[in-house]
């Protein structure tokens, strides 16, 4: 069983930046997706980005150019760079393996 821990949300004003970070334990296959997601009140969750081994990482159109994700197959870490946030950028954000397990959520609070 892969449990995932994610950190690194916060406050922050618009144009500022931050790290979030999602730590797994248990068996991590290089070739299964690690993914962040991100859910604002009252909307639906929704894919940010993610990545996998020999495969093109996936960034949301929203996010394109702001974000960049990394994974770090040998710590089984995943972390996601956000920039330039925006107030939209509001959520709880998810980290996620394999389409399957997930992490409890970090709050990340953009103000304008």
């Amino acid at each position: 069983q892969v449990e995932l821990v994610e950190s690194g949300g916060g406050l922050v004003q618009a144009g500022g930046s931050l790290m979030l970070s999602c730590a797994s334990t248990g068996f991590v296959d290089y070739y299964s997706a690690m993914a962040w997601y991100r859910q604002a009140p009252g909307k639906q969750r929704e894919l940010v980005a993610s990545v996998r081994l020999r495969s093109p990482k996936y960034y949301a159109e929203a996010v394109k150019g702001r974000f960049t994700i990394s994974r770090d197959y040998a710590k089984g870490t995943v972390s996601l760079e956000m920039n330039s946030l925006k107030p939209e950028d509001t959520a709880v954000y998810y980290c996620n393996y394999n389409n399957v397990n997930w992490g409890q959520g970090t709050q990340v609070t953009v103000s304008s």
